[in-house]
């Protein structure tokens, strides 16, 4: 098993290093930086540091918001190699960009804040009439941890925000702020479209981002049906095998926030008392079994030796 991280030290990736190890596997830790990518014809490869990467069962991507472009190369990388990713590159980058899942989230009738996509500061008053006026929320589409998540309180502040991250060429989305919520969302976990976990956090007093990260607390919570399915369906329609989901919670119930394809461990294993690491361990050993079997059917289709055709071939 390989798990792509940045860091062998994190919480995250040395609890799934452990949970592996539990479970009998030779388990490798790679920085997605450190690999260069050879496109040939017909013959994809990585090498790590001149030598040609090791073959593995499965790769279990942890890519941050930093490295999102080369991350996303090396897992393409391995899926051309025939590899089996938990979480494959359309996945992470569909997840990634906010907008983007929030309007498959939305097409699919999922309920989320109403958000407004714009560049042109000539419909910002009207974009802020669609989102409720203020306060409203700001935010960076690439964001993680609550970096890039402003509030605005006043127009002026929405005005001022908005032409600032213009000017850098910044993609920037403004969405409404869910009153209701008081500083509160769910996080949930959802493995092989199972939900594994789940707990509420609370952001810290004066802070509206409930990210634990920003000194949020989080507390273990047995999750309601209707917020069950909707993170089920959530992680679905981005394609992940691993995701956090993030909903608040509204007066007619949940409201999706976000997606995470890499989500933190730390906050939500402690907070739940629940193996997380195991789970998505446990999910990982049953991909790779059904993606070798796929692989391996498709191979006999190519080469005309399906199971029936096995079959007549021997009784003749």
């Amino acid at each position: 098993m390989l798990i792509l991280s940045r860091n062998a030290s994190l919480y995250s990736t040395s609890r799934i290093v452990l949970a592996a190890r539990a479970r009998g596997h030779q388990v490798t830790v790679i920085d997605p930086l450190d690999f260069q990518l050879v496109v040939a014809r017909g013959k994809p490869s990585l090498y790590v540091g001149g030598a040609k990467a090791g073959s593995y069962d499965v790769v279990v991507p942890r890519i941050g918001a930093s490295i999102t472009g080369y991350g996303l190369a090396v897992v393409r990388q391995f899926e051309l190699m025939g590899v089996p990713v938990l979480n494959a590159a359309v996945a992470i980058a569909r997840s990634r960009d906010k907008l983007r899942a929030l309007q498959l989230l939305s097409r699919a009738k999922l309920d989320v804040p109403t958000t407004v996509c714009a560049r042109n500061p000539a419909g910002l008053d009207r974009a802020l009439q669609l989102v409720r006026g203020c306060p409203a929320i700001v935010k960076l589409q690439q964001g993680t941890q609550g970096i890039g998540t402003m509030i605005a309180n006043t127009p002026q502040a929405a005005h001022a925000l908005l032409e600032t991250f213009w000017a850098m060429g910044q993609d920037i989305v403004l969405q409404e702020y869910v009153k209701e919520s008081k500083g509160r969302d769910v996080r949930v976990i959802v493995v092989g479209g199972e939900v594994i976990a789940a707990m509420r956090r609370v952001a810290k007093k004066g802070e509206f981002r409930s990210n634990l990260h920003r000194g949020a607390r989080g507390q273990g919570i047995r999750l309601a049906p209707l917020y069950r399915k909707a993170a089920v369906r959530a992680a679905a329609l981005m394609g992940l095998e691993v995701a956090g989901v993030d909903m608040l919670e509204g007066k007619n119930g949940p409201r999706i926030l976000e997606i995470n394809s890499s989500p933190g461990l730390e906050g939500i294993e402690r907070a739940s008392g629940i193996d997380v690491a195991g789970a998505i361990v446990e999910h990982a050993e049953v991909f790779a079994r059904l993606m070798a079997a796929r692989t391996r059917s498709i191979a006999r289709r190519k080469n005309g030796t399906t199971d029936a055709g096995l079959a007549k071939r021997l009784d003749g």
